[in-house]
Order: C-alpha cells, then structure tokens, then sequence
C-alpha cells in the first residue's frame, strides 16, 4: 500500500508537470492550474519554476493542497491564485527588496518586512501589506478596537493607534486593508465638521453661550447623542458666537442664537455691576471718559440716524457696585472693559535690612602748669583748662572766720565774722569737662595739671522693616519718635506781655516708603524712600540730627536681595596745642602741649528684599512663619523667666491654627503626611528589626554628614595653602 500510494503522487506530479508545459507552449504564458493531493510545498517549487522567481519556504510550512482551475491564467493571475491557496491553508508570503520571495506563516507575516502600501499602490488580493491612514476628525484610539474585529488579528493582520499624529496603522491581506481603508475614510467624513461664527447685534455673546450650554446640557440625556452636541464658543471681542459640529446640528444652534439675537422693547437698559476687587468710585473716573469717547465714536459713525442715548454710571459706594445705563452694545464694551479691570491685584512684602556697623578710638595727653606770679599753658582740646580748675579750686576754699573793728579808743567797735563755705560751682563745671584722668598738682604758688585719656566704642546696628501692600500702591512705615524742636520765640521786651514759643515735631526713627510694580513673571519694580535717623546732641543752638537717606527705583526677582547703597567711611583726627619752640623738644616737649587723636570707622548698608504674594495660601505661609517666630521668643523667655520676679508670667502669644486658613485639600495631604509619620513611628517602638533599622540610618546619616564636613573642611585647607603660595 506504501508503495502503490508513492507511486500514485509521482503520477499525479507528472500529470500536474506535462498539464502545466503543455499550457505553456500551447496558450504561451498563460497556466491551467489542477494540482490533487500535492505536497505543498511541491505545489511553491511549481509555481516558482513557472513564474521564473526564487522562493524561499519556511521549514514549518507542509500539507497537501487539493485545487482545479477551469480558466487559462495569465502571470498576474497565476500569482494571485498562488497566494489565495496559500492564505486557504494559512500561509503568507513577504517579497524582499532582492525579488526574492519567502512563505511563512501568517501570523509571523506582521512582524516580517512586508511592503508599506499607499493609496498609488495600494496592493491587491491576499498580499500581506501594511497602511498608514491619517485621521483628522476622528480619534485613533476610538477607532482602532472597531477595526479589529474585521481585520484577521489571529493571522497577519493588526491594528494599532499612535495617538500623537492620531494615526492607524494597519497590515493584513491587501482586499482586507484596502476594506479597512475606505471604512475609516468614510467615518472619518462622518465625523467632519466646519466652523461658523454668528455676529451679534443686540444679545451678548456670553449670555446666548450660557442659555446653549444649559439647554444642551439638560437635553443631551433624551435627545441629543454626546458626540452630536454641537460646541459654542463666545468671542466678546467681536461679540459673536463661534458654533462647530456637524451641519445639521450647527444650523439649529445657528437659528437658535439668531432668534435670541432680538432688540429689547427699550433702547436702553440699566446694570448695577458688583465689584469684587476694585473700589468703584476709582473706576467711575476711568469708565466716565472712556464712555465718553465711546459714544462720541458711535455718534460720529450713525451719520443721518437718530442720537443715541448717553452713558451714565455711577458709584453705590456702600456695595461697592457700578450703576451703568446704556444700549446693549455699549453695556458689552464697558462690561468688558470692567472684567480687565476688576481683578485681584498682587500683593507685595518688602523687607528692608539695614546693616551698621562703627567703632571708634580716641587717645589724648596733656600737661598743663601755671604760676601765680605768671606765666603758664592752658590748652583746650582734651578737657578743663588749669584756669577753669584753678578758679573753682579758689572759690571752693573754706572763707575762716575774721574779726572787723571800727572805730578807736572808747569807741572801738568789733564784729567778729563767722566762716563761711566755699562755692564749689565752677569747680563742678571744671570737673564735668574731664574725660579719662585729671591729676593736679600744687605746690606753693606752682601748680601742674595732666590729662590722659583712652576710649574705644563698637556698635552693631541692624533693622529690617517690612511692609505689605498692593501692586502700584504706595505703603509708608516708620517706627521711632517725635523730637520737639524750638522754631521761633518772642519774648516779654517792648511792652509785650504775651511771650511765646513756636516748636515743630521731628520724626526719627526708621522709615520705609516704597511703591511696588509686580511685572510679568517674577520681576518686581520698586521705588524706594528709605532713611534711618537719631539724634547726635545738642549745641549751642538746638538739637543735631543724624540722617541717613536713600531714594532710588530698583528692578528686582521675587525673593531676592538687593542691595540699594551702602557707605564705607573711616575718619582721622588729630589736634595738637603746644608752646612754639618748647612742644618741639623730644621727650621735655609733652610738658608744653596737649595731643588728641581720633580714629572712627563705620560700615552701612542698605539691601531689599522684595515677595510677591498672587494668592491667599502665599500669604498665609509668610504670615505663619512670622507669627512663630515671636511666639518662639516668648517661650524663650517665658522659659528663662523674669529677673528678680520669677513667679511673673510672661504673655505668650496663641498657638497659630494653621488648618483653619489652608484649604482642604492641602489640609487632607498633611494630615496623611501626619498619618503616615505616627504609624512609621509606632511600628519602629514596637518592632525591634525596624527600630535596629532606623538607628543604623541614623548613624549612617551622621557618617555621611560628618564625611562631608570633612571633605569640606580638608577642601578649605587645601585652597587655602594654594592661596598662600
């Protein structure tokens, strides 16, 4: 039975063979295609030998084929009936670029280098192509899962979306890709919609946009489908309605909007608009002369038609609302020009620091001598002449008591009069000059006195203001005194009985004046005026100030410092009184003259720091961090407690409720955050793996904290000795 069955195929070959080259030579390039029970790939070898064509065939592909062709087949015919017998036993064949051909299985086919096809070439019958079909009013990934079900995904054929380029790419057999094709196509148009814009004449665009949103809204359930609800988009620059979708639903939108667009039974009509940031009665002043000009434009365009009514508005300041009257058109413009306008304004935190920073050294000596018979050196740039202690020396001497007579003989007479006290009055002011150390000497009718002093002053001033305020408001703040200074004064001479004084109040202290402009992004405008001022004495005169003043316009980033001026000044003085020729001699020369010298430095500056603050969670983070910080001092001192009165409290500001200024949302992500922190640490009381865990990141936190500070620290030695060399 083997053999008879071999040697029926070799029959049924050869019959198939003859049959195929009789064809040829008798019809010349045309095939009769009859093959039973041929192997398969017999059936390839066949066709590959009558087509003249290389074919590569996968070890995988085998069977037998069974098929009969009544119709004499030209070349393209003959290939075409090649690959549908390959396609009914689930074979696919791939053309190389070489025009070699290769027959594998279908489903490896879509991942093979099969042909790219396009709408020139577009392929034909069951060869294996792939497509790229580009959507424009359809999305590729709606679409996609629908085409699947036709296309043969357990074979070669695929469907994949790229929605970037809202693109499908599909391969298949070519009848299948090329159906495929003309289905998209054809949704697609379906999908298609054109834009139409509606001009207004008496309605606004906002208000019409409104009404359809509502109504298509309400209605989308029961009669509209969602994809053929139009959309309807306001243009209140040109006041028109823009209406896309499909044609049939855009005319029932556009015939909708043009029956509302109706005249209203009066020319005029009357607004009260609420204002939500702006003060209304500033707004009137600018909506009065733009409404001015608007309906002088207006006017000047209706030549020949009748005088338009005038704009009235006016200010309900007790709401803070505008009362507007005009016809529609013009109620739309300003109404639009009110929206710009009435916005919440940023709001600016400008943090002056002002840093000083002076000492100062002085050193003088001084030998002063004089003799009653005459003579002497009294020199005045240290302290008290010897004049000035010599004269409260004399008048602070003890008077003993004396005896006066009158008289003689018989009528002498004796008063005896008691001691009396010296005047220690000019010794006193004598005194009061001194500065160091004064020692006198006096020795009969000589005396010397020397002076000698040293004096070194340090001060480390630092101030930082801060206010808030709104963009382009001007904001002052001033903290210090009022200093009362003496003006003008007439006094009780020429029979004036009415003698006055006139003072006026000097403000010092320090004081910030600043108008901030926050700019696009984050750059802030300022114009400062900053001083900072004291009192240095008083003279002969009045009293002295010291002022430091700074006024310019900076452009700064928000959160940024600044530094606006500064001054850098070191002072030297020197005075020197001496006797000529005497004060020269080395060493004997400091008996004859008095030396002063002063040496002062000082360091100021100025620097801003300006913050922009656009919403509210902004300003409560600011405002929370300055408030915790004061209430962190006084628990400090409440802690220390209050010298010499322990048992005094000292007040303590309140705890600051943070979640009732947040908004929920943020207030739910800390308390998950809190959460998350309790259970972390409960875990690691309770479980001692996790505690060990979290002492050893601990410690390997510290390691890594301390290796970096020494890499640092060795970092700084090194380009220290680079300096040095």
């Amino acid at each position: 039975m083997k053999s008879y069955g071999i040697r029926r195929k070799l029959v049924a070959g050869m019959v198939a063979g003859i049959a195929m080259l009789a064809s040829q030579a008798a019809w010349s390039e045309q095939y009769a295609a009859n093959f039973k029970g041929t192997d398969i790939q017999e059936f390839i070898n066949i066709v590959g030998k009558n087509l003249n064509k290389t074919i590569i065939v996968d070890p995988t592909v085998r069977g037998k084929i069974n098929v009969r062709s009544y119709d004499l087949l030209d070349d393209d015919q003959y290939y075409q009936f090649f690959l549908n017998v390959l396609q009914v036993y689930g074979y696919a064949v791939v053309e190389m670029e070489n025009r070699v051909i290769k027959v594998i299985k279908d489903k490896d086919a879509k991942t093979a280098a099969i042909r790219v096809a396009d709408d020139g070439t577009p392929g034909l019958g069951d060869e294996m192509v792939t497509r790229i079909v580009a959507l424009y009013n359809t999305e590729a990934k709606q679409l996609a899962p629908l085409l699947r079900q036709l296309n043969d995904n357990a074979g070669g054929g695929n469907v994949v979306n790229y929605d970037p380029s809202n693109v499908l790419m599909i391969s298949g057999r070519a009848a299948v890709v090329n159906k495929l094709v003309e289905i998209v196509r054809r949704v697609d148009k379906q999908g298609d919609t054109e834009v139409q814009v509606v001009s207004l004449e008496y309605a606004s665009a906002g208000e019409i946009v409104r009404i359809v949103d509502t109504l298509y809204r309400s209605t989308a359930n029961q009669a509209q489908m969602p994809g053929q609800a139009p959309k309807v988009v306001a243009d209140e620059r040109t006041n028109s309605v823009v209406v896309s979708g499909d044609e049939k639903s855009r005319q029932r939108v556009v015939e909708l909007v043009r029956r509302l667009d109706a005249e209203q039974a009066t020319t005029g009509n009357t607004k009260v608009r609420y204002l939500h940031y702006a003060n209304a009665e500033d707004l009137v002043e600018v909506l009065t002369g733009f409404a001015e000009q608007l309906q002088s434009d207006q006017d000047t365009g209706q030549s020949g038609s009748k005088r338009r009514k005038e704009i009235n508005i006016m200010a309900h300041l007790d709401t803070n609302a505008l009362v507007i009257s005009a016809e529609p058109d013009q109620m739309r413009t300003i109404e639009s020009v009110i929206n710009q306008l009435d916005i919440r304004r940023a709001q600016v935190l400008v943090e002056a620091i002002i840093v000083e920073v002076a000492e100062g050294d002085d050193v003088g000596f001084g030998i002063q001598w004089a003799s009653a018979s005459g003579g002497g050196t009294q020199f005045n740039n240290l302290g008290p002449t010897i004049g000035e202690i010599g004269a409260g020396v004399w008048e602070a001497q003890e008077q003993e008591a004396s005896q006066t007579c009158t008289g003689s003989g018989d009528n002498l007479t004796c008063t005896d009069n008691p001691a009396v006290q010296g005047d220690i009055t000019l010794l006193a002011q004598a005194l009061g000059k001194v500065n160091g150390m004064a020692w006198g000497i006096a020795a009969g009718d000589f005396g010397a006195l020397v002076q000698a002093v040293s004096s070194d002053t340090k001060s480390n001033v630092l101030a930082t203001p801060s206010i808030t305020t709104l963009d382009n408001q001007e904001a002052s703040f001033i903290v210090g005194d009022e200093v009362p200074i003496l003006t003008g004064s007439q006094n009780s001479s020429n029979g004036n009985s009415n003698p006055f004084q006139t003072v006026e109040r000097k403000e010092v202290g320090v004081k910030l004046k600043v108008v901030p402009q926050v700019n696009e992004g984050t750059g802030v405008k300022l114009t400062i005026e900053q001083e900072t001022s004291g009192i240095n004495g008083k003279t002969g005169v009045d009293v002295t100030f010291a002022t430091r003043r700074l006024t310019t316009t900076v452009m700064a980033d928000s959160g940024q410092i600044v530094v606006l001026g500064g001054l850098i000044s070191e002072e030297t003085q020197e005075s020197v009184q001496k006797v000529p020729f005497l004060g020269d001699l080395p060493i004997i020369g400091h008996l004859f003259k008095s030396s002063s010298s002063g040496v002062k430095k000082k360091n100021l500056m100025v620097f801003i720091k300006p913050t922009i603050i656009r919403d509210g969670i902004t300003m409560e983070g600011i405002a929370g961090r300055k408030y915790n910080y004061f209430r962190a001092l006084q628990i400090e001192q409440q802690e220390r407690g209050i010298n010499l009165m322990p048992g005094s409290d000292v007040p303590v500001l309140e705890e600051w409720d943070q979640e009732s200024y947040l908004p929920d949302e943020v207030n739910e992500v800390l308390n998950r955050y809190k959460e998350g922190k309790n259970l972390e640490t409960k875990m690691r009381e309770t479980d001692p793996a996790l505690k060990h865990i979290s002492e050893s990141k601990d410690k390997d936190k510290q390691l890594a904290e301390g290796a970096a500070a020494a890499a640092e620290e060795a970092a700084a030695e090194e380009q220290e000795d680079d300096a040095n060399e």
